[in-house]
């Protein structure tokens, strides 16, 4: 059995969303303000729909947590949807009669499936001929629940062991540090690959308020316009964006996770959890697959001792993981978003009623929601790695994890260095 167990229900336009999680020691102080502040970052950004205007995130705590602290129990949050009242019948878990159903625009069936939604095949697997009860599980909606179970994971690996989270946009469609460093030649990236641009011009520790100030959430100005430029465009033309973001965790342990089985390995983990994720297709840990292309002897981090006879990395190619375990070095995991398939130009479907040529539906939605990803990103990554802590430290108390930890980290081999 996990650590950490986590799960989310309820629907994009339902009453609420509603997150439980299990495993979390007592004593972790947990702020209301500091999971609503979470949910107000996964709001950030330009390219994003009126929705994320209108609907605010109403947080309630509703289980294991007293007076700000945990209880060692399992956590119950709700985030009630605002607008809740113009949906109440179309999406009410109670009988309505097909009278008052019939004159609800909102309740017409959708029966011309997105391609590369989950539409078509979700109405195949469950049997439906409207995609309302898939759509709505399958909405990206279901991701502030997520968010918000982040909020706490952050909070345990924070205080247990001073880690901390927070990620960026790489690029946004066709921009990214490769095509900036063509078009900005005195910025000096032209030469370099953007796995090099990440390492060389990667966030510190604490850049994350600059990132969320951002319009787009990118560590680069130059790169801010040109995504901004690129999101404006692609609105003109009503078309939809993609891109990748990048996930960065400070002051891991090293040691978590395990290369013992495949299953334990931290970075099976990661992946799987970011590809988890609505619209997510690809994910790489460091350099990933810019890494395949070199040959061994430029591929890996040599290890050397610092000037305190310590030993490091040279470089962070592996992205903090090595044989599935964190190494001390930063972490860094890179997710893939695909285009939005919402798309306000039309694509071409099936209408599944009559079998004929249609455009397929097209609500209200955002150009471009990758800074939000790595938002999101963030959550799975902290829930990831707040399990693997946990795993590690064992204890039922904050302060039972800390003295584990402690007592791991004074007794690691090599801990305190080598004489020069």
């Amino acid at each position: 059995m996990p650590m950490l167990r986590w799960l989310t229900s309820g629907e994009s336009h339902g009453p609420a969303l509603t997150a439980i999680l299990e495993g979390v020691p007592s004593q972790i102080e947990i702020k209301k303000s500091a999971i609503e502040e979470e949910l107000r970052r996964r709001r950030l950004g330009v390219g994003r729909g009126a929705r994320q205007k209108f609907e605010q995130d109403e947080l309630e705590i509703l289980g294991g947590v007293r007076h700000e602290l945990t209880q060692g129990g399992p956590i119950a949050l709700q985030i009630k949807n605002s607008e809740w009242p113009k949906w109440e019948k179309v999406m009410s878990p109670y009988a309505v009669s097909a009278e008052e159903l019939a004159d609800l625009a909102r309740n017409a069936p959708l029966t011309r499936p997105r391609p590369g939604h989950a539409d078509l095949p979700g109405m195949q697997k469950y049997n439906f001929t409207d995609a309302r009860p898939i759509l709505e599980r399958s909405s990206a909606r279901e991701t502030a629940a997520r968010v918000a179970l982040g909020a706490i994971a952050k909070e345990i690996l924070r205080q247990v062991a001073g880690v901390k989270i927070f990620s960026h946009v790489v690029s946004i469609g066709g921009v990214n540090p490769i095509s900036l460093g063509a078009k900005y030649s005195e910025l000096g990236l032209s030469n370099l690959s953007q796995g090099e641009y990440l390492i060389q011009f990667s966030p510190g520790e604490n850049d994350q308020n600059r990132i969320d100030e951002d319009p787009v959430r990118a560590f680069n100005s130059h790169l801010s316009d040109e995504m901004q430029n690129e999101i404006l465009d692609a609105q003109k033309n009503g078309d939809t964006l993609g891109g990748v973001v990048e996930v960065l965790a400070f002051n891991l342990p090293i040691g978590l996770g395990s290369h013992a089985h495949w299953d334990r390995r931290l970075d099976s983990k990661l992946a799987g959890a970011l590809m988890g994720i609505q619209a997510i297709k690809g994910v790489e840990v460091g350099d990933g697959f810019l890494t395949a292309t070199r040959r061994g002897s430029v591929a890996h981090d040599e290890i050397e001792l610092d000037s305190n006879g310590k030993l490091k990395r040279r470089n962070d190619r592996a992205g903090g993981l090595e044989g599935g375990m964190t190494n001390g070095e930063v972490l860094r995991v890179r997710a893939a978003m695909k285009p939005i398939s919402t798309v306000p130009k039309a694509l071409d479907t099936i209408d599944v009623t009559t079998g004929e040529n249609a455009k397929a539906i097209n609500q209200r939605s955002d150009v471009c929601a990758v800074p939000a990803a790595g938002i999101v990103a963030e959550a799975m990554v902290a829930l990831v790695l707040a399990e693997a802590l946990l795993e590690k430290t064992g204890g039922d108390s904050k302060s039972e994890c800390q003295r584990n930890l402690q007592n791991y980290l004074k007794n690691l081999p090599f801990a305190d260095g080598f004489q020069q």
